[in-house]
């Protein structure tokens, strides 16, 4: 049994990493290892993919803080909002709170790609375009639902009898959310920001259409110029290299991040 657990643990970490490795192999690899599977050594392996990223004109750290500008901006305006808006809907009563759940949950799971024309048209309307702080409006906007019923969950999963207490020694609402309750959520908050930020570090067709200056495209619209540079070959090794680069901020925030990652996401599984 314990052979057999192990087993399916290996199947499943091949299945997740060999994307992953795959890419990693091909940043490393020349054009002409990846046409030739048994090229020779010294004709194999290469820098010259990540050489030719990091030089670019912009450079490639560029794209990497106007994402990050952007996943800050969006993860800081979502919580902001997104906190306040759940601890509300856990003091409502059972049906108003049932109602506004499911109308989350089908906005959450409706696809955001129909809606953007809308967002062009605002984007025009409100003069949003080539502003990197303006992306921040959508991407809390699609990213809300989902942090509300997070957050809802965790709001709900604390003893009532804290926010009495509090409440007896004489802080009002803010201070009872500021001082109390928040750092009580503290692993929900953390695991919903990551999710927020991942979202908006990932997403590509409201960057594409709000973003037209060079200098201010966001990763997974710069990384697509790269892969779409040419109509006779892809620079599949750049790819690769830009890939790889343009996960390394992820996979460090995870790492930093795992346990309130975890908590967060399993809070409330187990009670008892």
């Amino acid at each position: 049994m314990m052979r057999q657990r192990n087993l399916w643990i290996i199947v499943l970490l091949l299945w997740s990493l060999a994307p992953l490795l795959w890419q990693l192999y091909t940043s490393f690899c020349t054009h002409e290892a990846l046409l030739q599977p048994l090229a020779e050594h010294n004709q194999r392996w290469t820098l010259d993919n990540y050489r030719q990223v990091l030089t670019a004109n912009p450079p490639f750290w560029r794209y990497l803080l106007n994402s990050v500008i952007v996943g800050i901006s969006s993860t800081g305006l979502t919580l902001l909002i997104a906190i306040p808006a759940a601890y509300s809907l856990s003091r409502v009563s059972q049906n108003i709170a049932r109602t506004a759940k499911l109308i989350l949950l089908g906005a959450a799971l409706f696809p955001y790609v129909l809606l953007f024309l809308a967002l062009l048209e605002l984007a025009r309307s409100f003069n949003l375009g080539n502003n990197l702080l303006a992306l921040s409006f959508p991407y809390a906007g699609l990213s809300m639902p989902l942090a509300v019923l997070l957050l809802l969950s965790a709001f709900r999963d604390l003893p009532s009898e804290l926010e009495e207490a509090a409440r007896l020694e004489g802080l009002d609402l803010w201070q009872r959310l500021r001082w109390v309750l928040i750092p009580l959520i503290g692993p929900a908050t953390a695991s919903t920001a990551i999710l927020v930020f991942l979202f908006s570090w990932n997403e590509y067709p409201i960057a594409l259409t709000w973003i037209s200056r060079a200098d201010l495209l966001t990763l997974p619209v710069a990384i697509a110029r790269i892969a779409g540079s040419s109509v006779y070959s892809i620079p599949y090794g750049a790819y690769a290299a830009a890939t790889v680069l343009g996960a390394l901020p992820l996979l460090l925030l995870v790492i930093i991040f795992q346990r309130q990652i975890v908590s967060g996401l399993t809070q409330g599984a187990i009670k008892g």
